[in-house]
């Protein structure tokens, strides 16, 4: 039902596979099957997580998980009730994503294209194309080399729940591109997806999340950066706060991003909120006494 109906991400499936099996084990030791666990058991499932000090958002997440499992055993008459549909999750503190300034992002831009080679002029493609979209990384390693549209002037992303979208390219992450794909036959090794735009031995074919980190975090260390503030997912958000900064409206910015819901974007506010409360500063007549 994930994959076919919510066109949820291997990652995602993988991930909810996990949380499931942990709660299984839990249920087993109490002699009772997974998909027989009533109210209590979920409860109990839960005060453990507390009792074990699991964070907050681990915990919000394993219910998730365990609710939707639930509700589809109901929805699917495998069940004649839902025992989670009553419990709440852990009250969620609301947290502000990290993004670098621009300064930052532009360190790390000059010392990819700082780096030499086939594997410098892949680096400079990867991060100028992540800068330039706000793609998530999964997105972004696994892009097929048919992405990129004739002229180069957009890139083709198909996002969580295979939904398509397309976004524009920036002249600096064209101009990396182009460099990047004469040299780009070099990672064609043994192994190496030919249709993928950044290909590699790896076992699916193309460079992975967690060696585009690496880079990331090896890339950070070189531009003068603190590499635990450096990731995948921390340019993205750098990305978004950008733009909304520069005048980018939510909708546009929720369909760059692929958000579903605009709830989602709305993460972001805090910059439009900074902003606004600027433009007050200057234009209004008052704030000048």
């Amino acid at each position: 039902m994930m994959s076919a109906e919510r066109g949820a991400s291997a990652n995602t499936i993988e991930a909810y596979g996990r949380d499931l099996g942990e709660f299984g084990v839990f249920m087993m030791r109490r002699k009772r099957n997974i998909e027989a666990a009533d109210a209590k058991n979920i409860q109990d499932y839960l005060a453990q997580l507390k009792s074990k000090q699991r964070a907050a958002t681990t915990h919000a997440r394993k219910l998730s998980v365990l609710k939707q499992f639930f509700q589809f055993l109901y929805a699917e008459r495998l069940r004649d009730d839902d025992p989670s549909a009553r419990i709440d999750g852990p009250k969620l503190g609301r947290s502000l994503p990290k993004y670098l300034s621009e300064e930052e992002v532009d360190q790390l831009l000059e010392a990819a294209h700082r780096q030499e080679g086939a594997t410098g002029a892949r680096l400079s493609a990867l991060m100028e194309l992540l800068y330039a979209t706000g793609l998530r990384v999964s997105e972004l390693v696994g892009l097929p080399l048919e992405a990129i549209t004739r002229d180069r002037q957009m890139v083709i992303v198909r996002g969580k729940g295979s939904k398509e979208r397309m976004v524009p390219l920036s002249d600096p992450a064209r101009d990396a591109l182009a460099i990047y794909l004469e040299r780009r036959p070099e990672f064609l090794k043994e192994g190496a997806h030919s249709k993928l735009l950044f290909p590699s031995s790896a076992k699916d074919g193309h460079i992975t999340r967690a060696g585009f980190s690496l880079l990331l975090k090896e890339l950070a260390i070189l531009a003068g950066l603190e590499p635990k503030r450096v990731s995948p997912h921390v340019l993205r958000h750098s990305f978004a706060s950008h733009m909304l900064a520069h005048g980018a409206d939510l909708r546009t910015l929720q369909q760059l991003l692929g958000h579903a819901d605009i709830s989602t974007t709305q993460i972001y506010t805090h910059v439009l909120e900074e902003r606004l409360k600027n433009l007050v500063t200057r234009s209004h007549p008052l704030a000048r006494v």
